[in-house]
Protein backbone atom coordinates (compact mmCIF):
# COMPACT_ATOMS: atom_id res chain seq x y z
CA UNK A 1 0.00 0.00 0.00
CA UNK A 2 1.08 2.96 -1.04
CA UNK A 3 1.48 6.20 1.55
CA UNK A 4 -1.18 8.32 -0.23
CA UNK A 5 -3.52 5.10 0.08
CA UNK A 6 -2.97 5.09 3.47
CA UNK A 7 -3.70 9.15 3.96
CA UNK A 8 -6.54 8.74 2.03
CA UNK A 9 -7.63 5.57 3.91
CA UNK A 10 -6.58 7.52 7.31
CA UNK A 11 -8.76 10.52 5.70
CA UNK A 12 -11.66 8.24 5.78
CA UNK A 13 -11.39 6.84 9.26
CA UNK A 14 -11.07 10.55 10.89
CA UNK A 15 -14.63 11.40 8.68
CA UNK A 16 -16.42 8.62 9.94
CA UNK A 17 -14.77 9.12 13.73
CA UNK A 18 -16.49 13.60 13.42
CA UNK A 19 -19.27 11.95 11.45
CA UNK A 20 -19.27 13.34 8.25
CA UNK A 21 -21.02 11.35 5.64
CA UNK A 22 -20.23 11.23 2.30
CA UNK A 23 -23.10 13.35 1.23
CA UNK A 24 -22.34 16.13 3.74
CA UNK A 25 -19.12 16.30 2.48
CA UNK A 26 -20.23 16.74 -0.99
CA UNK A 27 -22.30 19.84 -0.34
CA UNK A 28 -19.50 21.42 1.54
CA UNK A 29 -16.68 21.23 -1.42
CA UNK A 30 -19.43 21.75 -4.21
CA UNK A 31 -19.67 17.99 -5.97
CA UNK A 32 -21.65 15.13 -5.83
CA UNK A 33 -22.11 12.35 -3.63
CA UNK A 34 -21.25 9.67 -5.98
CA UNK A 35 -18.56 12.04 -7.01
CA UNK A 36 -16.72 12.00 -3.46
CA UNK A 37 -17.83 8.36 -3.08
CA UNK A 38 -16.02 7.50 -6.56
CA UNK A 39 -12.77 9.83 -4.59
CA UNK A 40 -12.48 7.82 -2.30
CA UNK A 41 -12.96 4.30 -3.65
CA UNK A 42 -10.53 4.85 -6.42
CA UNK A 43 -7.86 6.74 -4.20
CA UNK A 44 -7.03 9.20 -6.09
CA UNK A 45 -7.38 12.99 -4.52
CA UNK A 46 -5.33 16.27 -6.03
CA UNK A 47 -3.59 18.44 -3.95
CA UNK A 48 -6.52 20.93 -4.15
CA UNK A 49 -9.29 18.67 -3.45
CA UNK A 50 -7.41 17.30 -0.58
CA UNK A 51 -7.41 20.75 1.18
CA UNK A 52 -11.10 21.16 0.36
CA UNK A 53 -11.60 18.41 1.90
CA UNK A 54 -9.51 19.36 5.22
CA UNK A 55 -10.93 22.19 5.22
CA UNK A 56 -14.62 21.15 4.98
CA UNK A 57 -13.65 18.65 8.16
CA UNK A 58 -11.42 20.93 9.99
CA UNK A 59 -8.82 18.64 9.98
CA UNK A 60 -5.07 19.74 9.58
CA UNK A 61 -2.41 18.54 7.08
CA UNK A 62 -0.23 17.50 10.36
CA UNK A 63 -2.85 16.15 11.70
CA UNK A 64 -3.46 13.40 8.67
CA UNK A 65 -0.32 12.97 8.68
CA UNK A 66 0.77 12.08 11.64
CA UNK A 67 -2.25 9.71 12.27
CA UNK A 68 -1.10 8.16 8.95
CA UNK A 69 2.57 7.67 10.37
CA UNK A 70 1.41 6.06 13.59
CA UNK A 71 -0.93 3.72 12.11
CA UNK A 72 2.48 2.88 9.81
CA UNK A 73 4.29 1.97 13.25
CA UNK A 74 4.55 -1.51 14.53
CA UNK A 75 2.28 -2.52 17.79
CA UNK A 76 3.98 -5.82 17.63
CA UNK A 77 6.48 -7.99 16.47
CA UNK A 78 5.51 -11.76 14.92
CA UNK A 79 7.22 -14.84 16.65
CA UNK A 80 9.67 -15.38 14.32
CA UNK A 81 11.10 -12.06 14.19
CA UNK A 82 11.01 -12.03 18.70
CA UNK A 83 13.15 -15.69 18.20
CA UNK A 84 15.57 -14.03 15.93
CA UNK A 85 16.43 -11.38 18.40
CA UNK A 86 17.04 -13.36 21.56
CA UNK A 87 19.20 -15.79 19.18
CA UNK A 88 21.99 -13.41 19.58
CA UNK A 89 22.79 -11.94 22.90
CA UNK A 90 24.23 -8.82 20.84
CA UNK A 91 21.53 -8.24 18.34
CA UNK A 92 19.22 -8.31 21.08
CA UNK A 93 21.14 -5.86 23.05
CA UNK A 94 21.37 -3.35 19.85
CA UNK A 95 17.55 -3.90 19.16
CA UNK A 96 16.52 -2.71 22.83
CA UNK A 97 19.12 0.18 22.86
CA UNK A 98 17.43 1.69 19.65
CA UNK A 99 13.91 1.01 21.55
CA UNK A 100 15.66 3.33 24.43
CA UNK A 101 16.54 6.06 21.49
CA UNK A 102 20.50 5.20 21.98
CA UNK A 103 22.78 6.37 19.12
CA UNK A 104 25.27 4.21 17.21
CA UNK A 105 28.04 6.03 19.28
CA UNK A 106 26.17 5.64 23.00
CA UNK A 107 25.71 1.49 22.20
CA UNK A 108 29.75 1.03 21.16
CA UNK A 109 30.96 3.29 24.27
CA UNK A 110 28.29 1.27 26.47
CA UNK A 111 28.73 -2.42 25.16
CA UNK A 112 31.70 -4.49 24.40
CA UNK A 113 30.52 -4.32 20.91
CA UNK A 114 32.38 -2.97 17.49
CA UNK A 115 31.19 -0.55 15.61
CA UNK A 116 31.13 -2.83 13.32
CA UNK A 117 28.83 -5.41 14.90
CA UNK A 118 26.54 -3.08 15.71
CA UNK A 119 26.20 -1.33 12.41
CA UNK A 120 25.40 -4.81 10.78
CA UNK A 121 22.87 -5.77 13.71
CA UNK A 122 21.78 -2.25 12.93
CA UNK A 123 20.92 -3.32 9.12
CA UNK A 124 19.42 -6.16 10.01
CA UNK A 125 17.19 -4.68 12.30
CA UNK A 126 16.76 -2.16 9.38
CA UNK A 127 15.55 -5.15 7.13
CA UNK A 128 13.15 -6.64 9.88
CA UNK A 129 11.40 -3.07 9.74
CA UNK A 130 11.85 -2.38 13.48
CA UNK A 131 13.74 0.51 12.36
CA UNK A 132 15.02 2.93 9.52
CA UNK A 133 18.95 3.29 9.47
CA UNK A 134 19.56 6.72 8.33
CA UNK A 135 21.85 8.41 6.85
CA UNK A 136 25.38 8.53 9.29
CA UNK A 137 23.74 5.81 11.01
CA UNK A 138 21.26 7.92 12.25
CA UNK A 139 18.72 5.22 13.85
CA UNK A 140 14.84 5.58 13.55
CA UNK A 141 12.70 4.18 15.03
CA UNK A 142 9.22 2.40 13.91
CA UNK A 143 7.94 0.72 16.57
CA UNK A 144 4.39 2.48 17.66
CA UNK A 145 3.86 4.03 21.04
CA UNK A 146 1.65 1.11 22.38
CA UNK A 147 3.85 -1.07 21.11
CA UNK A 148 4.46 -4.40 23.35
CA UNK A 149 6.17 -7.80 23.38
CA UNK A 150 4.21 -11.13 22.63
CA UNK A 151 2.30 -12.00 25.63
CA UNK A 152 3.68 -15.52 26.59
CA UNK A 153 6.09 -14.70 23.21
CA UNK A 154 10.06 -15.48 23.26
CA UNK A 155 11.28 -12.30 24.71
CA UNK A 156 8.29 -12.76 27.88
CA UNK A 157 9.42 -16.16 28.50
CA UNK A 158 13.02 -15.04 28.44
CA UNK A 159 12.12 -12.70 30.55
CA UNK A 160 10.96 -14.69 32.97
CA UNK A 161 13.71 -17.20 33.06
CA UNK A 162 16.19 -14.85 33.30
CA UNK A 163 15.10 -11.57 34.55
CA UNK A 164 12.10 -11.83 36.64
CA UNK A 165 13.91 -12.91 39.52
CA UNK A 166 16.44 -10.58 39.28
CA UNK A 167 14.44 -7.66 39.00
CA UNK A 168 12.50 -8.34 42.31
CA UNK A 169 15.49 -9.33 44.36
CA UNK A 170 15.54 -5.60 45.74
CA UNK A 171 15.05 -3.66 48.70
CA UNK A 172 12.35 -1.29 46.59
CA UNK A 173 13.58 1.31 49.10
CA UNK A 174 15.60 3.77 46.75
CA UNK A 175 14.73 7.31 45.45
CA UNK A 176 12.95 6.22 42.22
CA UNK A 177 11.95 2.56 43.47
CA UNK A 178 8.37 1.62 44.17
CA UNK A 179 7.13 -1.87 45.43
CA UNK A 180 3.32 -2.72 46.23
CA UNK A 181 1.49 -6.22 46.34
CA UNK A 182 -2.11 -5.58 46.20
CA UNK A 183 -4.29 -8.90 46.70
CA UNK A 184 -8.06 -7.82 46.54
CA UNK A 185 -11.69 -9.63 46.13
CA UNK A 186 -13.15 -7.16 43.13
CA UNK A 187 -16.29 -7.97 40.45
CA UNK A 188 -15.96 -8.65 36.91
CA UNK A 189 -16.72 -5.60 36.44
CA UNK A 190 -14.25 -3.59 39.14
CA UNK A 191 -11.36 -6.32 37.66
CA UNK A 192 -12.54 -4.91 33.93
CA UNK A 193 -12.60 -0.79 35.01
CA UNK A 194 -8.89 -1.37 36.80
CA UNK A 195 -7.57 -3.63 33.98
CA UNK A 196 -8.76 -0.59 31.34
CA UNK A 197 -6.49 1.89 33.93
CA UNK A 198 -3.33 0.04 33.80
CA UNK A 199 -3.51 -0.41 30.20
CA UNK A 200 -4.00 3.34 29.75
CA UNK A 201 -0.93 3.78 32.62
CA UNK A 202 1.37 1.63 30.03
CA UNK A 203 0.30 3.65 27.29
CA UNK A 204 1.45 6.84 29.18
CA UNK A 205 4.58 5.40 30.48
CA UNK A 206 5.21 4.93 26.75
CA UNK A 207 4.40 8.51 25.76
CA UNK A 208 6.69 9.35 28.54
CA UNK A 209 9.37 7.89 27.08
CA UNK A 210 8.78 9.26 23.24
CA UNK A 211 8.58 13.01 25.33
CA UNK A 212 12.30 12.30 27.17
CA UNK A 213 13.44 10.82 23.61
CA UNK A 214 15.46 14.00 22.39
CA UNK A 215 16.96 14.81 25.84
CA UNK A 216 21.01 14.98 26.57
CA UNK A 217 21.35 10.65 27.43
CA UNK A 218 22.98 11.90 31.32
CA UNK A 219 19.90 13.54 31.88
CA UNK A 220 18.13 10.17 31.56
CA UNK A 221 18.43 6.83 33.97
CA UNK A 222 17.23 3.64 32.87
CA UNK A 223 13.41 2.55 34.47
CA UNK A 224 11.87 -0.79 34.31
CA UNK A 225 8.40 -0.86 35.16
CA UNK A 226 6.17 -4.35 35.92
CA UNK A 227 2.55 -3.84 34.97
CA UNK A 228 0.77 -7.22 35.79
CA UNK A 229 -2.88 -8.31 37.36
CA UNK A 230 -4.47 -12.11 37.02
CA UNK A 231 -6.60 -13.98 39.40
CA UNK A 232 -4.23 -16.20 41.31
CA UNK A 233 -4.23 -17.80 45.14
CA UNK A 234 -0.01 -18.11 46.68
CA UNK A 235 0.00 -21.67 46.70
CA UNK A 236 0.79 -21.80 50.17
CA UNK A 237 -2.90 -20.80 50.35
CA UNK A 238 -3.66 -23.56 48.57
CA UNK A 239 -1.93 -25.85 50.86
CA UNK A 240 -5.22 -24.95 53.18
CA UNK A 241 -7.81 -24.72 50.96
CA UNK A 242 -10.56 -27.31 50.99
CA UNK A 243 -9.83 -30.01 47.71
CA UNK A 244 -13.32 -29.50 46.29
CA UNK A 245 -12.83 -25.34 46.61
CA UNK A 246 -10.17 -25.18 44.52
CA UNK A 247 -11.86 -27.53 41.63
CA UNK A 248 -14.79 -24.80 42.10
CA UNK A 249 -12.21 -22.05 41.56
CA UNK A 250 -10.05 -23.57 38.43
CA UNK A 251 -13.01 -24.11 36.74
CA UNK A 252 -14.65 -20.74 37.35
CA UNK A 253 -11.44 -19.31 35.60
CA UNK A 254 -11.75 -21.66 32.78
CA UNK A 255 -15.32 -20.27 31.63
CA UNK A 256 -13.61 -16.74 31.88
Amino acid sequence: MTKASTLIDVLKRELKSRRITYLELAQKIGVSESSVKRMFASKNLSLHRLDQILDAAQISLHELTSRSYEESLIDELSYEQEEELISDPKKFIVAVSAMNYLTLQQIVDIYAISETEVIAYLLRLDHLGIIELMPNNRIKLLLSRIFRWIPNGPIQQLHRRESFADYLDASFDGKHDMMQFITVMLSKQSSAILLTRMRQLARDISDQHHADANLPFEEKHRMSFMLSARPWIPAYFQQLIRPEYIAQYYAQKQKK
